[in-house]
């Protein structure tokens, strides 16, 4: 999609629709008051006759409207004018897009005037760009291609001119984040028989092409060289071969220490001989969300050429029930050389992260944080809304969480004491892979700390966040906003 910055008048737009808002009680924004009296109060006449009461979300489209130069005029509700805030503008701007009539190929959009607190225009174009980008994504499905109608491609963002320079830097970043988000979704929509480790390592390559990057995709035999028995262990029972992505971004200072994020990118996941169950089971191709996210947030501040040093490892598998697959009492050994006794063959997010943390350590990262679709247990305790998140270092959580919020790609801190540590414990290995029901996805991160002790770490457990099921399914692109927002105020740091 096509975002450009304009100033002028609604009434003199010649666009297949202008978008103006209205809140509750009859109160026109500045561009809707314009549009009123240039079609002689034709929008007072339909407040008064009650067709629009200006409900948050609310939508009307008048056609052929007296006094306007665009083919429709859509009127957006705003809700309560006391209460509107930046989470009531995106989702108006998100029921304006998908409201849209087909057919409408260009829209004026003039809801970047509207006052929220603490929302500058920077603020308020690029989350306009970044909401309507969401709203506008179509799954990139694999069907026999059928002629549809033309769909949204042009939005111009009407501001003041004293303000284009703030709002042509809001386009940009709001849609570098769009772009990597639409990444992430890509990749986690796409079918397991298609998006394979390889297919993961050849999408890393392209951004490393792209946008400059030093990339390299390891194969099996130098996995092994590694000693990443833990991660290998994993690999063992599928036929494809696993790979070990590591992406460089290395735009800031030369001896600025990197931001390291790690992804868990299990391409399918069966559960291994501990197998899941069939219900739903299709949807285990989004167990890779981690790592298109890690790749999601490349392209964001590839785009942003963002003064950063950054670097992205994903360990990349199937989780398979084959013959020679690993099983419940076998023992594994790290690349750290730590021994884990398996109990459960479908806790191997973690047995591939424990590894890939690990390699992180050569590059003495200012911050490491892992993103993974890792436990059952992260969804029960959160739902849907915040992913889940864990360090061994308050500051680091405390920019996180600042991070999602900014973003409005929330995270919670969730407890990670010692007292937890202990139901890791095992008669035959340095630790076991899993600790029981209670506090699972607790007792995941206490496992993943035992390989972070060198580093500032984080990890985010996005098994809530980062597809949805039913009638919407489909990725997220979650917490692509989080992780670019978080690299950004890095950068602005440095």
């Amino acid at each position: 999609m096509e975002f450009s910055i304009k100033n002028g008048n609604p009434e003199k737009q010649r666009v297949d629709c202008v978008v103006v808002g209205l809140f509750e009680g009859g109160k026109l924004s500045d561009a809707a008051k314009s549009l009123d009296i240039a079609s002689n109060k034709a929008i007072s006449a339909v407040l008064k006759n009650g067709d629009m009461e200006g409900k948050l979300g609310a939508t009307l489209v008048l056609h052929g409207a007296v006094g306007a130069s665009a083919a429709r005029v859509m009127l957006l509700g705003l809700g309560k004018q006391a209460e509107f805030s930046e989470r009531h503008y995106r989702h108006a701007v998100h029921a304006a897009v998908k409201a849209l009539p087909k057919g409408v190929a260009s829209a004026s959009f003039f809801l970047a005037e509207l006052a929220i607190k603490k929302a500058d225009i920077h603020t308020k174009v690029a989350q306009l760009v970044e909401v309507a980008m969401d709203a506008a994504y179509q799954v990139n499905a694999i069907k026999l291609k059928k002629s549809e109608p033309k769909t949204l491609n042009k939005i111009a963002i009407f501001v003041n001119q004293s303000e284009n320079a703030q709002a042509e830097a809001g386009v940009k970043h709001g849609l570098a984040i769009s772009l990597g988000v639409s990444l992430a979704k890509d990749l986690g929509n796409l079918p397991p028989n298609i998006c394979t480790p390889t297919y993961l390592g050849e999408q890393a390559k392209k951004l490393a092409k792209t946008y400059g990057f030093k990339v390299e995709v390891l194969e099996k035999k130098e996995i092994e060289k590694l000693g990443m028995g833990s991660f290998l262990g994993v690999a063992q029972g599928s036929v494809e071969p696993p790979r070990l992505i590591v992406l460089q971004h290395l735009k800031g200072k030369k001896d600025q220490k990197p931001v390291a994020l790690v992804g868990k990118g299990i391409t399918f996941d069966t559960g291994g001989i501990s197998l899941k169950p069939g219900g739903d089971m299709d949807e285990m191709k989004y167990d890779m969300c981690g790592a298109a996210s890690v790749l999601g947030t490349f392209k964001a501040i590839g785009e942003l050429g963002l003064a950063i040093n950054a670097v992205g490892i994903i360990p990349t598998c199937e989780n398979m029930p084959d013959a020679g697959a690993i099983k419940p009492g076998d023992i594994l050994t790290s690349m750290s050389g730590q021994t884990i006794e398996i109990l459960n063959t479908d806790a191997e997010g973690r047995l591939i992260l424990c590894d890939a943390l690990t390699y992180a350590e050569r590059f003495e990262p200012s911050a490491v944080v892992d993103i993974a679709t890792l436990t059952g247990a992260c969804v029960i305790a959160l739902g849907h809304h915040p992913s889940g998140l864990f360090s061994n270092k308050d500051a680091l959580a405390h920019e996180l969480l600042a991070a999602g919020e900014i973003a409005h790609d929330r995270a919670w801190h969730m407890p990670m004491w010692e007292e937890f540590q202990s139901q890791l414990d095992s008669n035959f290995a340095d630790m076991a892979n899993i600790g029981g029901r209670a506090g699972g996805s607790i007792t995941a991160a206490c496992f993943l700390s035992r390989y972070a002790k060198k580093f500032d770490w984080a990890h985010l457990d996005i098994a809530g966040t980062a597809w949805k099921s039913g009638k919407e399914k489909g990725g997220t692109g979650r917490p692509v906003p989080l992780l670019t927002t978080f690299l950004v105020k890095r950068a602005q740091k440095n």
